[in-house]
């Protein structure tokens, strides 16, 4: 899993907040122009490659998504610090502390702090009891600023995209840590993937596409624009980590029913039984606060069967974990259900 997880590193220090994913899409690009594959790029800014262009038939689309969870300035203080907005859905404690990044929209950055905005239980005793919410939290600047003036001077203002260190590193023996594994770490999976049929190492007899999308983290990333002659749709996606769920982050997560209800039975199954066939360590679970890109498709009005796999992902939408057990026995679900068509 070697060049997996060097694709993933890559891939999640590149900031890519829902809204402001400019920069993944063109190492995307990039990348698939390095491989020598040939892409198209929806307005909107979804990337589709076909990996067998020769190939003709009923085609399979596997789709990850690379913008990411993160925040947006709200307004500047009066005290020249930020109040700000979620991108995606996330608590907001989750990124209490964190170091941050305000991108403008003359090109420049400038670091900061997200915290709350009494942080100090030596100032306050109200640390514990206060909620977390953007009335009490602010990112505070690496730059020095009293007012409201002195920031905007700096070229800041609301609408600026804020993006979160990821903090990438591996750990112990073989787990992976950072912020946006959700879902980054699918993405890696798909470029090595991609990198398999561009060396002629992979084949498949039916059309294989991939689609990475910008805009899953606020539900409809893969809504629009797909090829034409698809009949088969897998997001790869992370796979939840929770109390009375299966999945950990060493599993390949199989997932049989989200928010938006059910995946295709049919589909599933196949991926079941290979999984099984393949005497991988899988899991089938069932998620109540997910969704996909699959099943954004879907409710768009794509007419395929549909499913959702990934590798294990524990603390999701916060400093995430996996392992490279879960990337393996994902990458090689992937191939085996490419070989059996």
């Amino acid at each position: 899993m070697k060049k997996t997880i060097e694709w993933i590193e890559k891939l999640v220090n590149i900031p890519s907040p829902t809204g402001y994913t400019k920069h993944a899409e063109e190492f995307i690009k990039e990348s698939l122009t390095n491989m020598g594959i040939e892409y198209t790029q929806a307005t909107k800014g979804t990337i589709f490659a076909k990996l067998n262009p020769n190939v003709e038939g009923n085609g399979i689309l596997f789709s990850a998504h690379v913008d990411t969870l993160g925040l947006m300035v709200r307004s500047i203080k009066s005290n020249g610090r930020l109040r700000i907005t979620t991108l995606g859905g996330f608590p907001m404690n989750y990124a209490e502390q964190e170091c941050v990044t305000v991108h403008t929209r003359d090109g420049k950055t400038y670091e900061g702090t997200l915290r709350l905005n009494e942080p100090a239980v030596h100032a306050s005793r109200e640390v514990n009891e206060t909620k977390r919410s953007d009335e009490n939290m602010e990112v505070v600047l690496d730059i020095i600023t009293n007012s409201e003036e002195e920031t905007i001077k700096a070229g800041i203002a609301a609408g600026d995209p804020v993006s979160l260190d990821p903090r990438f590193r591996q750990a112990g023996d073989g787990f992976i840590k950072s912020r946006h594994l959700d879902d980054k770490a699918s993405a890696g999976l798909l470029l090595h993937m991609a990198e398999k049929f561009a060396k002629g190492e992979w084949t498949c007899n039916r059309p294989v596409y991939l689609l990475f999308s910008v805009y899953e983290e606020i539900g409809h990333g893969a809504s629009a624009g797909h090829p034409e002659g698809i009949t088969d749709m897998i997001a790869v996606d992370m796979g939840v980590v929770g109390d009375d769920l299966k999945t950990d982050e060493t599993k390949v997560s199989i997932c049989a029913k989200d928010s938006t209800g059910p995946y295709s039975y049919s589909l599933t199954d196949e991926l079941v039984k290979l999984a099984q066939q393949e005497k991988l360590d899988y899991a089938i679970d069932i998620y109540p606060y997910y969704g996909s890109d699959a099943s954004a498709a879907m409710s768009a009005g794509y007419d395929y069967r549909h499913a959702l796999i990934g590798p294990g992902v524990a603390a999701s939408h916060g400093y995430e974990r996996t392992h490279e057990k879960g990337l393996e026995n994902t990458y090689k679900l992937l191939k085996a259900f490419i070989e059996a068509q």
